[in-house]
């Protein structure tokens, strides 16, 4: 069989890989993009067609693809040490790592549990949350509360603090019942009101939520400032202000699911810092590694900590898998950390975002786009149009104007990396705006 070309490779690929949150059905019209080689913000296919990745690959290629140093620290790496188990054993790229999270995670973080995607970073807080109310002898407090049209990742555990229909509704008998509490989504709010009075509203419901049900209630988790599944539903830092009272008030444990929102990309290098809040456990992924190697982190406190530390291995934190805390990935990570201290990433992005917002103020004035809204390095806005395949339609169409964007629904968005130069951000926002004007 031939190997060079697309074509080759799609009919390899649907005959062997059955592709993530895909109704592979679909790829009988719409083809899969084979994917030969990348470099900076762009990817390119067999044919030598090229895509501005302006999703960031799902959100974790932070500083594009191939980048030398983050390249040159995994091989570095693996001529010391690719992999040890970490029960029993450690090593230096994980003690540097957690060190350094420690640091720039907001009040005291000091405690670094490690997993492998999103979803299981969600379900390590989670079960420490529930199992520190057991060990601290309260064993009622086993119920989480989530809010409307959250999303954390699509495991059991995840799934059951998930809101989106779309992921959950088929594996509903398979979930624990949690509680939703109101959105604090800007876009929900009543003629007249302002984004703060409606996170504010949505914090008000969910202190009546918890003065009813507070006894049984092991913990909140939320997506700080950004809903991202649903939409990159954006709201006013208020609501975390509150629901960090809240919590403390009623005794229940904060989770801030930073899986999207960390690093940089709301503007600060976690979303909480902009309420000025510190979670009990904070959950982070995606960007963590450049977008090189899966890996992720909960942090958490001195006193969750404290309340597994005990002679009966029963009360220890017993979740792991195989490759918790890998060799390799931890190196990519640091030196991500490296790049956002040596380079200023976060000044820098500001002046970025600053230009790219601009280039995007003829779309965002376009009669067919609405609730256009940006923070940070996020921009979206949904797009007024009749079309009942309105996101395929428009994945095909931007590919073939050299784009990767793939909407959410009738919601379009940007989340590019961190590298986008002047022209490439007038193509982003010239292209986006010759789709829209077709929808």
């Amino acid at each position: 069989m031939p190997t060079s070309g697309n074509a080759a490779w799609l009919a390899r690929s649907r005959a062997a890989v059955w592709h993530p949150c895909t109704q592979m059905k679909l790829h009988e019209t719409l083809p899969l993009v084979p994917v030969a080689r990348a470099s900076g913000p762009w990817l390119y296919d067999f044919d030598g067609r090229r895509y501005l990745d302006a999703v960031s690959s799902w959100w974790v290629n932070l500083f594009g693809h191939g980048h030398p140093g983050i390249n040159a620290a995994i091989g570095a790496q693996l001529a010391e040490l690719e992999h040890v188990m970490l029960a029993g054993f450690t090593h230096r790229p994980v003690i540097e790592l957690s060190e350094r999270l420690a640091a720039l995670a907001p009040g005291r973080l000091g405690h670094c549990f490690y997993g492998s995607d999103g979803a299981s970073a969600v379900e390590i807080a989670l079960k420490m949350s529930f199992h520190y109310w057991r060990n601290r002898d309260r064993p009622a407090k086993t119920g989480f509360v989530s809010v409307e049209h959250g999303y954390h990742g699509e495991t059991l555990g995840a799934l059951a603090v998930t809101d989106v229909a779309l992921f959950r509704d088929v594996y509903a008998p398979l979930l624990r019942d949690g509680i939703i509490a109101p959105s604090p989504d800007a876009r929900l709010a009543a003629p007249g009101a302002s984004a703060r009075d409606h996170a504010l509203g949505a914090a008000a419901a969910l202190e009546t939520l918890f003065a009813e049900c507070h006894t049984s209630v092991a913990a909140l988790i939320v997506e700080p400032l950004v809903q991202g599944a649903t939409g990159m539903a954006m709201y006013d830092p208020a609501y975390l202000v509150r629901v960090r009272e809240l919590c403390t008030r009623y005794d229940v444990h904060l989770i801030a699911d930073e899986i999207m929102t960390g690093y940089g990309r709301t503007g600060t290098m976690f979303a909480c810092e902009q309420a000025k809040i510190v979670p009990d456990f904070l959950c982070l992924s995606k960007g963590i590694t450049g977008g090189y190697l899966p890996l992720s982190v909960v942090l958490t406190t001195d006193e969750v900590y404290a309340a597994f530390y005990d002679d009966d291995p029963a009360r220890g934190f017993l979740h792991s898998h195989s490759y918790t805390g890998n060799a390799l990935a931890c190196r990519a990570a640091l030196t991500v950390l490296d790049l956002f201290r040596d380079e200023d990433v976060l000044a820098r992005n500001r002046d970025r975002a600053s230009r790219l917002d601009a280039l995007a103020q003829p779309l965002a004035a376009h009669g067919k786009v609405r609730n256009f809204r940006h923070l940070g390095m996020i921009w979206a806005f949904e797009v007024a149009s009749a079309r009942p395949d309105f996101s395929r339609w428009f994945f095909a169409e931007a590919l073939a104007r050299e784009l990767l964007l793939r909407p959410i629904g009738n919601t379009v968005y940007w989340m590019p990396p961190y590298v986008l130069d002047d022209a490439e951000m007038a193509l982003l926002a010239e292209r986006t705006l010759e789709i829209v004007a077709c929808a």
